[in-house]
């Protein structure tokens, strides 16, 4: 008899401590709950915002009113997507949609500033067009595309893109701050596409089209289309290699542009002639890119200004045995190794796009 009491008072110990148990975990789903909900709000609450300002910038714009929307008897403005420091992009329909409907494209404005300098204006139009001429050889499902381009007055002229229906992945990771690892290899996967397209001169005579450097991969530059699926845009540091070779180099003639944080060392080697560049520069972004979805944050200069980035000397020093991985989330050591290879140091030791596309973590 005493031993079945001994039974049972073992048995109602058990119980309660499971009762415990219960309750620790409801309230442990609870806080996760309360948690999301907490982000959730605050990235309606960053939507509003974004929003409001849109608004507002779309209210002293020089197309604030319908009546000078509509644009080279084609293009109709219906909403400002964002600005610039001398550009406008807005959601338009093509009135003239060669396929017979209303395509929904995006208009970037071009507004030259009229107290710059005549020598000012002309560069500013030698880089645009530049870009423009890039950009309209360029023709693949992983690249934006560029349909048309136009005047719209002595001071101002638009080219016509391909709309994006998703956010660009800035604004994604802003909102989620990390990404699953499987769901950031797609994403690295479909950026590789369009890269190793840009990176491989085709056609042939007057058709042909040579090699690119993006030169300028960032979130920002990374857009989604309406079902999800990647767009790389933004050609105005893009960089033509005249040679085929795979991995063949190029001199650095505008040393210092770009966006510090996804460059690689070889960009900030000073000397007496300009670094050395090639596709690796793109697979450096890349890995930055690709280490930035996987842990909300970029692999270097986190919370540095661009200006203090560059003169504290961290640029030459990042990559290599500087990279550190966070504990958390959790990530596999394939992953961690994809991306050491991307931010190996020295060019020499970093594949090229094609071969980073070979990599077999990405199969």
């Amino acid at each position: 008899a005493e031993a079945e009491q001994e039974d049972e008072e073992a048995f109602e110990l058990l119980g309660r401590e499971e009762g415990l148990k219960a309750r620790a975990a409801q309230h442990k789903r609870q806080e996760a709950q309360h948690a999301e909900e907490k982000r959730q709000l605050e990235r309606e609450k960053a939507a509003h915002a974004r929003a409001l300002k849109r608004a507002q910038l779309e209210g002293q714009s020089r197309f604030s009113k319908a009546s000078e929307r509509f644009l080279n008897g084609r293009y109709f403005l219906t909403r400002l997507l964002g600005r610039g420091g001398f550009s406008e992009v807005w959601a338009a329909r093509d009135l003239k949609d060669p396929e017979g409907g209303l395509r929904e494209v995006a208009v970037k404005v071009h507004q030259l500033n009229s107290a710059w300098s005549e020598d000012r204006k002309e560069s500013y139009i030698k880089h645009a067009t530049r870009e423009y001429t890039i950009h309209s050889a360029i023709d693949h499902p992983r690249v934006v595309r560029l349909w048309d381009v136009f005047e719209i007055s002595s001071s101002a002229f638009a080219t016509v893109l391909e709309f994006c229906a998703g956010p660009d992945l800035d604004h994604h990771l802003a909102a989620h701050q990390t990404i699953a690892e499987r769901e950031a290899k797609s994403i690295i996967v479909q950026v590789l596409q369009g890269l190793r397209y840009l990176n491989t001169p085709s056609g042939e005579g007057p058709d042909r089209r040579q090699g690119i450097i993006h030169y300028d991969l960032k979130p920002g530059n990374i857009l989604f289309d309406d079902r999800g699926e990647v767009k790389i845009t933004d050609f105005g540091l893009s960089k033509i290699v005249e040679e085929e070779a795979e991995g063949t180099s190029m001199d650095l003639t505008s040393q210092g542009a770009g966006t510090y944080w996804y460059l690689p060392p070889e960009c900030f080697q000073m000397g007496d002639r300009p670094p050395r560049i090639s596709s690796k520069v793109d697979v450096w972004s890349v890995g930055v890119i690709f280490f930035q979805m996987l842990y909300g944050r970029r692999p270097f200069g986190e919370g540095q200004a661009p200006q203090q980035l560059l003169h504290s000397g961290a640029l030459l020093r990042a990559g290599g045995e500087a990279l550190a991985f966070p504990a958390r989330p959790p990530v596999s050591e394939e992953g961690k190794a994809f991306v050491r290879l991307c931010l190996a140091r020295a060019a020499a030791d970093r594949p090229t796009v094609r071969e980073l596309c070979r990599h077999p973590y990405l199969s």
